[in-house]
């Protein structure tokens, strides 16, 4: 029903994804990989809502890239915002573009990954050396086209460490120090294939 008010799926999306990140700005391609819907529905709907004035647009000098974001100031920002916003946009559209579903979709695409845990600059209170903790035996490869996505969604670099299940495992049983700076400390499982890492009081849901 939802769709049929604002037009069309891939502006629903976009409108969930603009209203939840009100200071935030994207580029097209990022765009696209957040909504998961074709790039040139993505540049039309992006378009017609430029045209009326719900997002605004500029070019940045040092990549040169054209960045869109929602414009505050745009008189029905507010009314949208209340549909939009968190839990208020309940409709299978909107929830496609949600964070969690982002990141599995993503991680379900290496190969040999069995856990992801987000700590470091990415959880408040966390003293893991590093932002992401890969535990399998995923390619090279693989994990540079993934992080450099998450870097470019984040707009900035990351640390990140890949260790082998059998590894990850005799590290958990001595205690090794890298490994729980990261799990007894406020952290976040945001993909776990096999329940391999027990969740604790550290554990951060939200």
């Amino acid at each position: 029903m939802i769709d049929t008010l604002f037009g069309s799926k891939t502006r629903v999306k976009l409108l969930y994804l603009f209203l939840n990140n009100p200071s935030r700005a994207f580029y097209v391609r990022e765009i696209t990989r957040r909504v998961d819907e074709q790039i040139n529905s993505v540049r039309r709907e992006l378009a017609n809502m430029l045209s009326v004035g719900v997002i605004k647009s500029e070019n940045d000098s040092v990549d040169n890239k054209l960045y869109y974001e929602v414009d505050q100031s745009y008189i029905h920002y507010h009314s949208l915002k209340q549909i939009f916003s968190g839990k208020r946009a309940s409709t299978k559209a909107t929830t496609e573009v949600d964070s969690t579903t982002l990141w599995d979709k993503r991680i379900r695409k290496i190969n040999g990954t069995k856990a992801v845990v987000l700590c470091g600059s990415f959880v408040s209170g966390s003293r893991g050396k590093v932002d992401i903790l890969i535990v399998g035996s995923p390619t090279k490869s693989q994990v540079r086209k993934f992080i450099q996505e998450i870097e470019e969604d984040e707009h900035r670099p990351l640390h990140y460490t890949v260790v082998g299940y059998d590894d990850f495992y005799y590290r958990v049983s001595i205690k090794d120090r890298f490994i729980s700076e990261i799990l007894d400390t406020p952290h976040r499982i945001v993909f776990d294939s096999n329940h391999i890492i027990k969740p604790s009081d550290k554990t951060v849901t939200d």
